[in-house]
């Protein structure tokens, strides 16, 4: 008899349902499909004409909610699976994805009174409304010297939960009063699946990730939430936030959330009572889907940006980490948690500002030097995450001339975004948590060796490639598995189901060549001088931005 388990992959513009063979990881079949609305960031799709500021990105949750049947019935029909094989559903969602909701579940935005308002519409991950907000919570953070700020590098990012609520206070605070509950958008899914649909939840039903509230909400195992002084610091009305309008029960990713209610299951096609794990953001599910699950490994999961994870025994604070999280990722392990926010999106700028393609591009890029020729660049086209975190940041490129040519360009912005991970590994070194070895994931390793031959030449060290192109979805799904328990899948615990379901390939390793190695070993040097948070590059970069 076959046994599956489905991960269901919720992305920015579509949600992926992958069906997998429990026993090895075998992907059965695939589906996906997109969201009606998108990302909802001119106007509202209400009746009456609300134009949306700029920087709002929304979504619709019933989008959500028809995408992911309509996936998970695909997939199930394609491989002809019967519903009660299928032992465990797994989700992963773009984090901080978050809306307000009533305590039945009903989000704030399907009712006549709010759906005219913004904000009370769910807000996509990229929603950058919140900068004052962002300014704020991180002001009075540092004034009050709060001890948590350190377990995110120093800086609450402009993408994270609480801004987005505070958001709503200033600007519609007819639609704070109004929430009775604020979660993620990956919760919200998986207390439809377990408790719902809407308005049948109930709010003492909910489930909170460990993964969303430790890394987006500033919750920690040991000492929860910010405590309501802080809060009340921040604005007088948001001093009991967490107790008034934060219902829920917190539990690792991989943890059994409930079982699949009838209605639910109706709708997906697939058995009542099916586990269901508890939400994972969506690039952490990377870690699990890359066949990680022991410390000290890198998980790099690279693609328009890259989201760097690694699990660890040891809990250690450094500068521009976005988060370090008990429980985190995996249960039982402190997960890591730093990015670059412009990976293959620079490359592609690249490729349309010179209207070649990536593949012309690879092909000329090779033929060149380590150092590109004489050409150094800065890779913050969307300014820098991890170390430095700072959105005000932008790229540069030093060593240009009147016989530059492209391929020059598009090699050394490869470079950068090498130099920059190696950045992060020594953030990270320096700071006392050891990284041993690395596992790329993601869309860009299968696109080009020559981006996988760099970044081992520039660390100096070999890099593992996932096994599989679907590495998030694929570890949303082992999670799914993880949550059905040993009796069920035949694997005793975590470790076993990862090396079962996401096995690593010998073939796919890329080795360093010790001549470029040490050749970029030098032209890291030179990277680092640029990069200095004091240099006047960096200056003249921030100073630019602000008269944008």
């Amino acid at each position: 008899m076959h046994r599956y388990v489905i991960g269901f992959d919720f992305g920015t513009e579509s949600v992926r349902a992958l069906l997998v063979n429990v026993s090895d990881g075998t992907i059965a079949r695939q589906s996906a499909h997109s969201y009606a609305h998108g990302v909802i960031d001119t106007r509202l799709p209400v009746a009456g004409d609300v134009t949306l500021p700029p920087d709002y990105a929304l979504q619709h949750p019933i989008d959500w909610m028809n995408a992911m049947a309509i996936a998970c019935r695909g997939a199930m029909r394609d491989a002809g699976a019967n519903p009660e094989h299928v032992l465990g559903i797994g989700v992963d969602f773009t984090s901080c994805t978050m809306l307000p909701s009533l305590r039945d579940g009903t989000p704030l935005c399907l009712l006549p009174q709010h759906e005219n308002t913004p904000l009370a519409w769910p807000r996509l991950w990229k929603h950058h409304g919140a900068k004052a907000e962002t300014d704020r919570i991180n002001a009075v953070a540092r004034e009050r010297n709060e001890k948590w700020l350190a377990r995110y590098g120093g800086v609450i990012g402009l993408e994270w939960f609480f801004p987005k609520v505070l958001e709503t206070l200033n600007h519609a605070p007819e639609a704070y009063a109004a929430a009775k509950v604020w979660l993620e958008a990956g919760d919200w899914l998986v207390w439809q699946l377990i408790d719902g649909p809407f308005p049948n939840c109930a709010a003492q039903n909910l489930v909170r990730s460990t993964c969303q509230a430790g890394y987006k909400a500033m919750w920690n195992a040991r000492t929860g939430y910010p405590d309501s002084d802080y809060f009340a610091a921040v604005h007088p009305a948001m001093k009991n936030v967490v107790i008034e309008k934060m219902p829920g029960t917190l539990l690792p990713p991989g943890r059994r959330a409930g079982g699949l209610n009838p209605e639910m299951a109706a709708r997906l096609g697939l058995s009542a009572g099916t586990a269901v794990s508890a939400a994972i953001i969506d690039a952490h599910a990377g870690v699990c889907g890359a066949g990680v699950a022991t410390p000290a490994t890198l998980v790099m999961v690279m693609g328009t940006s890259s989201c760097h994870m690694m699990l660890s025994e040891t809990e250690k604070f450094a500068d521009g980490v976005a988060g370090v999280v008990a429980d985190g990722i995996l249960p039982g392990y402190f997960g890591y948690e730093t990015g670059q926010a412009s990976v293959g999106d620079a490359f592609a700028w690249c490729a349309q500002t010179f209207k070649l393609s990536h593949s012309e591009l690879n092909e000329a890029a090779m033929r060149l030097p380590p150092g590109s020729g004489g050409v150094l660049a800065l890779d913050w086209l969307n300014g820098c995450r991890t170390p430095l975190m700072d959105g005000r940041l932008s790229g540069a490129f030093v060593g240009v001339t009147l016989g530059t040519q492209p391929a020059q360009i598009y090699r050394a912005m490869m470079e950068a975004t090498a130099f920059g991970v190696r950045w992060i590994v020594d953030t990270l070194q320096n700071a006392g948590v050891p990284v041993q070895a690395f596992v790329a994931s993601g869309g860009l390793p299968a696109k080009s060796s020559l981006l996988m031959q760099i970044y081992a030449d520039v660390l100096g060290a070999e890099i593992r490639v996932a096994a599989s192109d679907q590495s998030v979805a694929l570890g949303a799904a082992i999670l799914g598995a993880l949550a059905a328990g040993p009796a069920a899948t035949g694997h005793p615990g975590i470790e076993q189901a990862i090396s079962a379901m996401a096995p690593q390939r010998d073939a796919s390793v890329y080795r360093p060549q010790e001549s470029a190695h040490r050749r970029y070993d030098a032209l890291y040097s030179e990277y680092r001088t640029l990069a200095a948070p004091g240099s006047a590059i960096l200056s003249v970069m921030r100073q630019l931005r602000g008269h944008v």
